[in-house]
């Protein structure tokens, strides 16, 4: 559905995008182009993401709750209207704090693995 709403389509809503459950209770949604991908992704609270790094750069926008950010050596915790941009090949995670998080996760170049579930 995806990729038949990418091809007749440069408009589109996140009511419309197919959500992939994950483990852990994690919903993800995946627009993507050919150099770009955009992930929104909704956390119950207290769900911890590994640490972990790629390739890929990345950006995440906080859209809702707080969230603690470890990126490299560095501890941060983030909330809404919040921006974290994370180098390529940077070790990261997060561990979402009291409440429903969602955030909105940017690649470049898109992230094949994602795609390959």
């Amino acid at each position: 559905m995806l990729d038949s709403l990418m091809k007749s389509s440069n408009l589109m809503n996140w009511e419309n995008i197919p959500v992939e459950n994950l483990p852990d209770g994690v919903e993800r949604q995946m627009i993507y182009g050919d150099n770009l991908m955009i992930c929104r992704v909704k956390f119950p609270p207290h769900v911890v993401a590994t640490p972990h790094d790629h390739s890929h750069e990345q950006m995440t926008i906080v859209e809702k709750g707080r969230t603690r950010f470890i990126i490299g050596d560095e501890e941060k915790v983030v909330e809404p209207g919040d921006v974290v941009h994370i180098p390529r090949n940077t070790w990261h995670g997060a561990t979402m704090l009291d409440e429903e998080v969602i955030l909105i996760d940017i690649f470049s170049p898109i992230r094949e693995d994602f795609l390959e579930k």
